[in-house]
């Protein structure tokens, strides 16, 4: 059986108990450790996780960066490979990272950028901008996530980054409606925190971005290839954009006139 490498998986959850156990399982035979880090589930979620090999730490909810920064502070090895509870590591991802690491050429970089394929209600996506987005993923533990409400970023200035071709995949929504909650509460989070930094949108920015939007990815980059699956999940994404700056608008307004 190959030793597991000098490589800590992190992931953050809460009530994750229906896929966390793929996603730990896809890490426990390579990395030295599986940390969870819990926010409170109250599933089963810290029984699977455990099950599944890992070691489960429970930390009060810090935001999306403060809880990723917390579990990544655990980390007892000179990498970190951090999934999100709905991802795992795709078909020939252990054996890549395997001859990334035992080449030396992991060293390289510090940080490296992954490929990350969606999955939606069934379907796979690849196209579109969905089937090989690129993830910063693996990483020196020395890193941290800049604050952000969602969609937080690793902070990488002065950090030497590369690719490589192995791949996580990602199941993104377990039905249609949880789906569309979750994008209602992310544009809320994002307009939020853009009119803190004093961004502001104009009457016509939602449709803009929207439109923008649906050109770029279901039209140029060729969403209209993953059929039905693509129409749903674009169809999605696009009233998540218009979403965002709707919300953005109205802040905006209530600025303005306070």
């Amino acid at each position: 059986m190959p030793l597991p490498l000098p490589l800590v998986g992190v992931v953050i959850a809460k009530n994750e108990g229906d896929r966390i156990e793929r996603c730990v399982r896809s890490m426990a035979g390579l990395c030295m450790e599986v940390i969870v880090l819990d926010s409170g589930s109250s599933d089963d979620t810290v029984l699977r996780a455990g099950a599944a090999g890992a070691t489960v730490v429970h930390q009060q909810w810090l935001g999306f960066s403060g809880q990723k920064n917390a579990a990544i502070a655990m980390a007892a090895q000179p990498w970190v490979l951090l999934l999100d509870a709905d991802e795992w590591l795709g078909e020939g991802a252990e054996m890549r990272l395997r001859a990334l690491f035992d080449s030396g050429g992991v060293e390289a970089a510090d940080v490296w950028i992954l490929e990350r394929r969606t999955h939606y209600l069934g379907g796979t996506l690849n196209f579109g901008g969905w089937g090989r987005e690129s993830v910063q993923r693996l990483f020196r533990p020395s890193l941290r996530y800049l604050p952000a409400k969602v969609h937080e970023k690793l902070d990488t200035k002065g950090c030497r980054m590369k690719s490589a071709r192995i791949r996580i995949e990602h199941d993104t929504a377990r039905s249609a409606s949880e789906y569309r909650d979750k994008l209602m509460r992310y544009a809320e989070l994002w307009a939020d925190e853009k009119k803190q930094t004093g961004r502001r949108a104009g009457a016509l920015s939602p449709w803009l971005h929207a439109g923008a939007y649906w050109l770029k990815n279901y039209l140029l980059r060729g969403g209209f290839l993953d059929g039905p699956t693509g129409w749903r999940y674009h169809s999605a994404h696009t009233r998540y954009v218009w979403r965002k700056y709707r919300f953005l608008r109205t802040l905006t307004r209530q600025q303005v006139t306070a």
